[in-house]
């Protein structure tokens, strides 16, 4: 063997607590904020969006980005987009000018069956639960 093919006792990336703050001064704010999410669904027990798929029951949690009122075939629906770190998802509340609490920033937690519509993952009138604002 040559010392190429020999395993070194070294590694070539630090390890242990140096490594991760340097990992996290190297980061960027929306990488940092991707990890904390999914570190909060991982805690929830909910399942990541990036994993869920068309007609699957989940429970999912993460941050609405957007909300937006757009009709569906006539009706008014309410939309949110929510995002856990690994994809978003869109969640809809068919029949709804507005929800109270429903607004971008605010996390929360949805459960219901996955569906997908023109390539997104969408979930149509979940059962919820607003986190706490002090989790924001």
């Amino acid at each position: 063997m040559s010392a190429v093919d020999q395993p070194s006792g070294k590694s070539d990336k630090p390890a242990g607590r140096f490594r991760r703050m340097l990992d996290r001064l190297s980061s960027s704010p929306e990488e940092l904020h991707s990890a904390e999410l999914q570190q909060d669904a991982e805690a929830a027990g909910c399942t990541k969006i990036g994993d869920c798929g068309d007609r699957q029951i989940v429970k999912v949690t993460g941050t609405l980005r957007t909300v937006t009122l757009r009709p569906r075939a006539g009706v008014p629906a309410l939309e949110a987009e929510l995002f856990d770190g690994t994809a978003a998802l869109d969640v809809v509340w068919l029949g709804r000018r507005s929800i109270l609490g429903i607004e971008p920033g605010r996390r929360l937690i949805a459960s219901g069956r996955i569906s997908m519509s023109q390539g997104r993952r969408v979930l149509f009138n979940p059962k919820y639960e607003l986190r706490p604002l002090g989790q924001e």
